[in-house]
């Protein structure tokens, strides 16, 4: 029997469906499994010949999947070396290859997101803010260009080298090196939020106590200066971090409250806005 190869053709194919319709039909109850199905379908009408085995071969798919859609990438690809492999009759089958999946969900979620969303989106961020000072436009064009140049090629990469890596990858990605990684990252990560949260957070107050001559007795702002520079603005960081992650209120709700208590703020003198009219 002929060995059967993936061509360049179906493995692009695949790492497009899965670039741009990852989320595809996206819901509660699926996440991504429609965009998984998606990406594999021109692997699978490669590898097989007749409907009935590509039927059987897309019904692995099916299976609730979700994890983080960047790094997520890399079990698309592992996904697809093993199929080719099973399709030329290697002792690998259909639960065999959901476990896989299933298995690394977590981990390449927990990597990704540390990787990701908690340390390189920050670090663009914090750099394109920098930028956009005065209102300049540059910031949101070095965002934009810097974010698909990195997630383009990054996914690219990722992809083709699950594909080569086949089964291998597992050990790599869930073993006791790759949870020293993913603790670092974490750790990077939030040395990352803290910085960005110390330089582009400021909170101040504009309450003072004024005797009868108009003179001013106490001005809370200098006094808790005085005490700790930025007391506020650490106490809204951590606010916030208390309602989301202790009191698992979403970033949505935390955001209107933030915008009440800064209402309420300015109409109790508490805050001033600045603003003139």
């Amino acid at each position: 029997m002929a060995v059967k190869k993936l061509s360049k053709g179906a493995l692009s194919k695949s790492f497009r469906n899965w670039f741009y319709g990852h989320l595809t039909c996206f819901s509660q109850e699926h996440m991504q499994t429609f965009g998984y199905l998606c990406s594999m379908l021109p692997l699978v009408e490669e590898l097989y010949d007749t409907k009935e085995e590509q039927k059987e071969a897309m019904q692995t798919y099916t299976a609730f999947f979700n994890t983080e859609p960047q790094l997520g990438t890399l079990v698309v690809g592992i996904t697809a070396g093993l199929e080719e492999a099973k399709a030329n009759g290697e002792d690998i089958d259909g639960e065999m290859i959901n476990g896989i999946r299933a298995g690394l969900m977590g981990p390449v979620a927990g990597i990704g997101d540390s990787l990701v969303v908690g340390t390189l989106i920050p670090i663009l961020l914090g750099i394109a803010l920098g930028l956009s000072t005065g209102g300049s436009p540059v910031g949101a064009i070095f965002y934009i260009i810097v974010w698909n140049l990195i997630i383009t090629l990054g996914m690219r990469f990722l992809y083709y080298k699950g594909y080569e890596l086949g089964g291998k990858a597992v050990e790599l990605i869930v073993g006791e090196q790759a949870n020293a990684i993913r603790e670092s990252v974490i750790m990077l990560g939030t040395v990352v939020i803290g910085a960005v949260a110390a330089s582009w957070i400021s909170v101040t107050t504009s309450f003072q106590m004024l005797n009868a001559e108009g003179g001013t007795i106490i001005n809370l702002q200098n006094t808790l200066d005085g005490i700790y520079p930025k007391l506020l603005s650490a106490g809204a960081v951590i606010f916030c971090w208390w309602l989301m992650s202790k009191k698992k209120i979403s970033p949505t709700i935390v955001m209107l409250l933030l915008v009440v208590i800064a209402f309420v703020g300015v109409l109790l003198g508490f805050f001033n806005p600045g603003l003139s009219y």
